[in-house]
């Protein structure tokens, strides 16, 4: 923590008196005022008996009441972001000033008017009051007169008018810095419509975003619904794509029950909020125990899903790690990629088929790998609906023939990569997929080798996915191995 300037002490003393001068002003203020209320504002018509009471007592009430301003916290708070808690505190220490006032003018028997207490709470409240929230109004109100109407201010739209939307606008509303008018307010309870919220009027339901996007000539969403479940943000977050505005999202839950919301939380939404359930986080180090010192072989590694079990692999210093693909140029770009990021490491990246048996047999005799992922195929459903002959080679075929070679020349562990469409399928590629895991199967039941396959859906960031936004999560093909909802055989 950097130590107080000189400078910066006087000054934060200076405010200090400042403060106890304006509350002993305030203080006086309030026991006249009280009288002068309570004889309908006429103070030739106080009884001079009631005067000298007030007069007696007023120094221990001055410095009764400064003493409960301080244990109340009155004076060590920011005032220019005061909320409820500093107004509780505001109440509890005039309430307790009048109470102590009332206790010590009785036993001093110092004779006011019945109604003088509760006249001087009220007063002493307001003042306060007044002088606490002051510094705000006028920082709001200044921020209100310029900097909410400059030019380049963003118009802002936030969905969601409950904690976090709550906690967002004042940060907003309160800061110098952030060149963004709110304009309007979105709920999904129609109870709130009509309402405002800070003064900014709650337009109508997320339904309706589009249309008040366009009336309120809105540039940027900022959906502050960090609490609701991934299916219903996922239908939010498809609402406000559908205009051209930017759209924003706040964080966790967590944040907002620790009342830390501010502006630079805000973030672009990613991928990961259109899921409809929570990512799933591993502990990699187990996981990865067997890859190291391994000879590993990836067929179909130039792929989208392919490449990415390549980089898991490399992440984890394979003894070698052996590419098979029959596109040249993924298998060149995922060298390169390699070769960059790890440059000592033994890559092979070789060019084939893996419906050629010979081919595969040469591979298998040279490498002699001990892990085999097996990601070739051919994928898209509607381009196999036209080529079921391909579809069958490929899958089918390329399946048993290195599922083979794997047997033949004692691979460990062979790994199926394969799909949620071979579930009960409807389509010939969803069937040549379960034909592949049907033949894992067979060879599982006579094979030393460890023979597993698991499914999965689309995979987020994948070639013809349905994102294809950014890469697939740094676990997520573990995610497939380990965590497969249908793993049909024993996993590795």
């Amino acid at each position: 923590m950097p130590k107080e300037t000189k400078i910066e002490r006087k000054a934060r003393y200076g405010r200090l008196a400042v403060r106890i001068f304006v509350d002993v002003l305030f203080i006086i203020i309030s026991m006249g005022g009280a009288l002068w209320v309570r004889m309908d504002f006429h103070f030739g018509s106080v009884e001079p008996a009631f005067l000298s009471s007030v007069e007696s007592y007023m120094l221990i009430n001055v410095c009764c009441t400064l003493l409960l301003f301080w244990l109340f916290r009155l004076y060590n708070s920011l005032w220019q972001f005061a909320s409820v808690n500093e107004l509780k505190n505001i109440v509890a220490a005039v309430a307790a000033s009048a109470v102590a006032q009332f206790i010590g003018m009785h036993i001093l028997q110092d004779p006011v008017p019945r109604s003088y207490p509760v006249l001087y709470l009220l007063l002493l409240f307001i003042l306060t009051v007044a002088s606490r929230y002051a510094y705000r109004l006028l920082l709001e109100a200044r921020i209100t007169f310029t900097g909410r109407e400059q030019d380049d201010a963003v118009h802002t739209m936030i969905v969601g008018a409950g904690d976090a939307g709550n906690l967002l606008l004042s940060e907003i509303s309160s800061s110098q810095m952030v060149s963004r008018k709110i304009v309007c307010l979105i709920d999904d309870d129609p109870a709130k419509v009509g309402t405002y919220l800070h003064g900014i009027p709650i337009v109508g339901t997320v339904r309706q975003i589009p249309l008040f996007a366009e009336k309120y000539h809105v540039e940027e969403i900022i959906v502050a619904m960090p609490s609701v479940s991934g299916t219903k943000k996922k239908r939010i977050l498809e609402i406000c794509s559908s205009t051209s505005c930017k759209v924003m999202t706040l964080p966790g839950i967590y944040q907002i029950i620790n009342g830390d919301v501010r502006v630079s939380m805000l973030r672009k939404v990613e991928i990961n909020d259109l899921l409809e359930r929570d990512p799933i986080d591993l502990r990699m180090d187990k996981i990865m125990d067997y890859v190291q010192g391994k000879v590993i072989l990836v067929t179909g590694g130039g792929g989208s899903i392919g490449s990415e079990i390549c980089r898991q692999l490399a992440m984890h210093n394979p003894k070698q790690l052996i590419i098979l693909d029959i596109y040249e140029n993924n298998a060149y770009d995922i060298r390169g990629e390699l070769l960059k990021t790890y440059p000592g490491m033994n890559l092979e990246v070789l060019i084939g088929s893996v419906r050629n048996q010979k081919r595969i047999d040469t591979i298998f005799e040279t490498y002699h790998p001990e892990l085999v992922f097996h990601a070739a195929a051919h994928k898209h459903v509607p381009l196999m609906e036209d080529s079921p002959n391909e579809a069958i080679k490929n899958n089918v075929l390329g399946t048993w023939i290195v599922a083979h070679a794997a047997d033949q020349y004692g691979a460990k562990k062979m790994v199926l990569i394969s799909t949620d469409k071979a579930v009960r399928p409807t389509n010939i590629m969803g069937a040549s997929k379960r034909i592949c895991e049907l033949v894992i199967q067979s060879f599982a039941q006579t094979s030393k080798t460890e023979f597993a396959a698991v499914r999965f859906g689309n995979v987020l960031g994948s070639n013809g996915s349905a994102a294809h936004w950014q890469r697939a999560a740094k676990s997520s093909f573990w995610i497939w191995v380990s965590q497969s909802k249908y793993s049909i055989l024993p996993r590795i």
